[in-house]
């Protein structure tokens, strides 16, 4: 089983980040992680067109320190610290969301979504607390809703992160322009 072209992409750019967070070289990563050189040098250039293989993502995950599912679903946000033998922010916005939530319908989706939940950073969290207020957007949209949409947003962020780093930065930044000049003239 492969990983399909789009999440190659957007976990071959993770890795890389990671490998060189770790201050690892193309020959440190390959003998670390027990890759060839050659597998090696096409996760750390990004190369679209090569598809990972689960065993691959298997063999970089341990070298890294993690699992193959923190690898593949947590943010690189959340991983970098790792890198230094950190803990993640997740405790800070599990502590946030803990203590500061209020409302019912976020206290039960908060005891059944545990894992969602040590997702979010501290400040999603942050802002997943503010729309409680009565009459809300907690209370109007749901909370899964609200939670799906911060969600979104980070995959988007983190899609965003990965075109910037390649030689599609020119579309991206005049696709993000020509948006924001028509958010701009609608909101006036």
């Amino acid at each position: 089983m492969t990983v399909s072209a789009n999440g190659t992409t957007d976990l071959a750019f993770k890795i890389a980040r990671l490998v060189e967070e770790r201050g690892w070289n193309q020959e440190d990563f390959a003998r670390i992680a027990n890759l060839n050189r050659h597998t090696c040098r096409q996760i750390l250039k990004g190369d679209d067109n090569r598809r990972l293989r689960n065993a691959t993502v298997s063999q970089c995950a341990e070298a890294l320190g993690l699992s193959v599912n923190e690898l593949r679903t947590q943010v690189l946000e959340r991983l970098l610290p790792r890198m230094h033998g950190k803990p993640a922010a997740d405790d800070e916005a599990i502590r946030l969301l803990t203590e500061g939530a209020h409302l019912t319908d976020l206290v039960t989706w908060l005891e059944k979504n545990a894992d969602r939940a040590s997702e979010l950073s501290p400040e999603e969290a942050t802002e997943l607390l503010a729309l409680q207020e009565p009459g809300g957007s907690l209370e109007r949209l749901g909370v899964e809703q609200a939670v799906n949409h911060i969600e979104r947003r980070r995959q988007l962020l983190g899609r965003a992160r990965v075109l910037a780093a390649t030689d599609q930065f020119a579309f991206l930044e005049q696709f993000v322009d020509m948006l924001f000049e028509k958010v701009n003239r609608t909101a006036k």
